[in-house]
């Protein structure tokens, strides 16, 4: 039998205990901040309401047979339909954004990448706040209609509307799309487009065959980034949709800010993780395919 050196042992045994050195924080930290919250809200979901002890026993279903209810379903459903219209205009206009970019001159290649993160040197707050003041009545885009152009009498109507929450999304999370349909794109080898012309295929031809299955993995993961805060967006909605456009985050809020709603809460927030967990699904498996097949 060969002797075991127990140099190298003692070697790999020091590794290890860096490693978990390493590892620890981070670990301690996710179990701090992340598992025992997630678990609380988990048990919150399945107790009764309590206006004393804002949960209480027995544990119950009930929680989720009242926020299967019609009009919260309907909440659910506007919310997972906004994000979903928000997300396709995101790929309609990111992936020509994110096509010129990649496409331009080094030289203004990162001047740019940087006009498209230059946002998120200002606080989404501000930037929310800096569209009510364009589309309110009376605010920019208002103003130039009535005052400028002569073109009606009558203040737009345009906040507090469906269509200003999917106008601020879009803005807000744009980048988002555009950056990682970017970095597909940068990495395409354009000599398989030329290829598909030379056997006679047309450019819409070459890019929905070739161009576009081969940077879809940057579409998805841009879809993904936009669909999950979208779907859970409490600010844009409470201020530029108001209490006629109610998503599920500011459901959420007001169930977690009444006396006996905090298990109410707990419930529709697990059903829309459900929602996001089944989104991650089909990205991860369309995503890895498509990009094992690039």
């Amino acid at each position: 039998m060969a002797a075991v050196n127990p140099r190298v042992s003692y070697n790999e045994r020091r590794k290890r205990t860096q490693l978990l050195m390493l590892v620890w924080p981070a670990t301690l930290w996710l179990i701090i901040f992340f598992v025992i919250p997630l678990f609380t809200v988990i048990a919150y979901s399945f107790l009764s309401p309590s206006q004393r002890y804002q949960a209480a026993l027995p544990p119950t279903f009930g929680n989720y047979e009242q926020i299967l209810k019609e009009a919260y379903t309907a909440i659910l459903l506007r919310s997972v339909g906004m994000a979903l219209v928000s997300t396709l205009a995101c790929v309609v206009m990111g992936y020509p954004l994110a096509f010129f970019i990649a496409t331009s001159s080094k030289k203004y290649r990162n001047i740019f990448l940087l006009m498209v993160i230059i946002p998120f040197w200002t606080n989404f707050l501000i930037r929310i706040y800096a569209w009510i003041f364009i589309i309110r009545d009376g605010g920019l885009i208002d103003s130039f209609i009535r005052d400028v152009f002569h073109l009606t009498d009558q203040p737009l109507g345009a906040m507090y509307t469906p269509f200003a929450v999917f106008l601020v999304m879009v803005y807000g999370y744009l980048p988002f799309m555009t950056l990682p349909i970017y970095t597909s794109i940068e990495k395409f080898n354009f000599r398989l487009v030329e290829a598909a012309n030379d056997l006679g295929a047309n450019d819409l031809w070459a890019f929905l065959r070739v161009m576009l299955p081969v940077t879809l993995p940057g579409v998805l993961a841009g879809s993904i980034l936009v669909f999950i805060p979208a779907l859970g967006s409490y600010v844009v909605p409470d201020l530029v949709g108001g209490a006629s456009f109610v998503m599920v985050g500011n459901q959420i809020y007001t169930f977690t800010n009444s006396a006996t709603g905090k298990t109410y809460g707990a419930a529709l927030s697990l059903v829309m993780m459900v929602v996001v967990i089944f989104a991650l699904i089909i990205y991860y498996r369309f995503g890895d395919r498509n990009s094992t097949a690039a």
